[in-house]
């Protein structure tokens, strides 16, 4: 039975190769897929990932009707034996409405690949949309580490190595930014709470520590 499947994961977890992988193996078995991406790294119309991988795809705008979109691809003579949709969490709601009616109608796999939630440990609208309709959930195995070595379950953005928890739920940017750029940096829950990044973490290591100084103990220092 076909089905709709969410590949969920922080950022830096494999999703996008993960994503790759799948169309690889796919094709070489004589397969033919549609690729559907937003806001990638390697630029418009792209899927690619962070070990340096990429493939065409076709760059989801607001207004994208899937269903529709599918419909008149098969409907001219072409072929689709499965989707895969890459950064699934800036699709709107309704989008994600258009993929499961793909599965139901058209009776092709989709495959939806995305971040569940953002820099404010808020659900994206498109990926609780998935988790409300998927078929099934996969939570990537490859995890993500936290600079203190833990497992990351958080996103964080910072700009110039500084976490921060306002502004647009949607900004596009990425792991390893320039100081002066908006960048993301994935944290354990612990840190994420702390809002302590690496670099935060490195100045706090730098600062001279203070010392507990006993008060009676103060009062009996003799000036030299």
């Amino acid at each position: 039975m076909p089905e709709l499947v969410f590949f969920s994961g922080t950022m830096d977890c494999g999703k996008s190769t993960l994503a790759l992988q799948i169309e690889h193996n796919r094709s070489a078995r004589g397969l033919e897929g549609m690729i559907f991406a937003r806001d990638d790294r390697a630029g418009a119309g792209k899927l690619s990932s962070r070990l340096g991988l990429v493939t065409e795809a076709i760059e989801v705008a607001d207004e994208l009707d899937f269903y529709a979109h599918l419909v008149d691809h098969l409907s001219q003579g072409g072929r689709a034996d499965y989707v895969i949709v890459d950064e699934a969490q800036f699709l709107a709601p309704e989008q994600i409405d258009q993929l499961a009616r793909v599965v139901d109608d058209l009776g092709l796999d989709v495959f939806a690949f995305g971040i569940t939630t953002d820099f404010r440990t808020k659900l994206f609208p498109g990926s609780q949309r998935l988790v409300e309709l998927a078929d099934r959930i996969e939570v990537l195995q490859v995890e993500a580490l936290c600079w203190c070595g833990a497992r990351a379950t958080h996103n964080a953005r910072t700009v110039g190595g500084h976490m921060v928890v306002e502004g647009a739920q949607v900004v596009v940017g990425d792991v390893n930014q320039a100081a002066d750029e908006v960048g993301y940096e994935v944290l354990c829950r612990r840190h994420h709470r702390r809002r302590m990044t690496a670099a935060a973490a490195h100045a706090s290591a730098l600062s001279p520590d203070v010392l507990p100084l006993d008060s009676d103990a103060v009062g009996t220092l003799e000036p030299s």
